[in-house]
């Protein structure tokens, strides 16, 4: 119980971190983007208690796109990307923000944070430039989403083990 308040008091502190450090500079709808992931968010829904965060800022000469994936109670993290897709439609993954082994255990924290500079090859949206990825962004038709994997089968047991996706959030 204590390691559970422990990791949402630190989830909560690197959103504030973050949040405030984004603060200062002003947002450009042009350049930042968000996705808050809940289980909710799922095709179909999900009923998790699993939550997450991702910003994501396109680079002021539009070459990269830096990123970063907060998450909260989260099993068996195996992967996260970002799809082509509107509200309450699945698609393909265009980028791919991380990946992992199935059985993780619990995380909380960082997930990933990097900087990517093209989709990835042959990519399910078709996209060939990162000039692409953000087009569909601007246009809201993306999605975060992190899939989890407890690496028994059968799949889509329950928390911690949707390999199609446990947490997911429209790009804004």
């Amino acid at each position: 119980m204590n390691k559970i308040k422990i990791s949402l008091v630190v989830f909560f502190v690197v959103i504030a971190l973050v949040t405030t450090s984004m603060a200062f500079a002003k947002p450009d709808p042009q350049r930042d983007f968000v996705a808050t992931l809940t289980g909710g968010e799922e095709v179909p829904a999900r009923d998790t208690a699993s939550r997450g965060l991702a910003k994501l800022q396109v680079s002021k000469d539009g070459t990269e796109l830096h990123y970063i994936v907060t998450v909260a109670k989260l099993r068996n993290v195996a992967a996260a990307h970002i799809h082509c897709g509107a509200v309450g439609a699945n698609g393909p993954v265009g980028v791919t923000l991380f990946m992992g082994a199935p059985g993780g255990g619990l995380f909380s924290g960082v997930l990933a944070q990097a900087t990517v500079t093209a989709p990835d090859p042959g990519n399910g949206c078709e996209w060939a430039t990162l000039a692409d990825v953000v087009s569909a962004m601007r246009s809201g038709n993306t999605y975060v989403n992190v899939h989890t994997n407890d690496g028994v089968a059968p799949p889509n047991t329950g928390p911690g083990d949707f390999p199609g996706g446990e947490i997911r959030g429209q790009i804004k």
